[in-house]
C-alpha cells in the first residue's frame, strides 16, 4: 500500500527512486523543493518493500474548464531494478481509487516522447494519448 511522505525523512527516502526519473535533482535541495510544491497541493507517495523504497509518485489535485476537477500525475517512477513487479501498477490503481475518491472526473499525466517503455506501461493500465502538450524553457537550469 502506498504511503503519503510526511515527515522530511520520508521525502528524503523517496530521493533515489525520484533521481532516476527526475536526473536533474539534487538530493541537497530535494527536501525543501518537495516542502515548497507541497504548498502547491502536490502530494509525495512511495512504496516499499522490505524497508525500501521501490516506487514513487507525485500527483495533485485540482480543477480546470476542460476535465474539471481531475488529478494530475506529475511523477511517477519505479526503481530501475524493481520494475515489472507489478509495483508502477499497484501505485496507478492507488492513484485511480484517490482521483475517484476526491470526485475527480480524469486522471492524467505528461510522459516525455522518448519514454516508450512507460508508454507501452501506460497504455497497459489503460490510459489514452489525449492532446499534445507544448512548452517553452523561459530560463536557463
Amino acid at each position: 500500500m502506498p504511503k503519503h511522505a510526511r515527515t522530511d525523512e520520508e521525502i528524503e527516502r523517496c530521493f533515489e527512486v525520484m533521481a532516476e526519473l527526475r536526473t536533474h535533482l539534487t538530493r541537497n535541495k530535494f527536501l525543501d523543493q518537495v516542502r515548497e510544491m507541497y504548498k502547491d497541493g502536490y502530494k509525495l507517495v512511495y512504496l516499499e518493500v522490505d524497508g525500501t523504497v521501490v516506487a514513487v509518485a507525485g500527483y495533485r489535485v485540482s480543477t480546470n474548464l476542460f476535465m474539471r476537477k481531475n488529478l494530475y500525475v506529475d511523477d511517477l517512477v519505479t526503481a530501475s531494478t524493481q520494475r515489472s513487479k507489478g509495483y508502477g501498477k499497484a501505485l496507478v490503481s492507488w492513484l485511480r481509487d484517490i482521483a475517484c475518491e476526491q470526485g475527480c472526473h480524469y486522471i492524467h499525466l505528461d510522459s516525455g516522447t522518448h519514454r516508450h517503455e512507460a508508454h507501452k506501461f501506460y497504455f497497459r493500465q489503460g490510459l489514452k494519448i489525449a492532446s499534445y502538450h507544448f512548452s517553452e524553457q523561459l530560463k536557463p537550469d
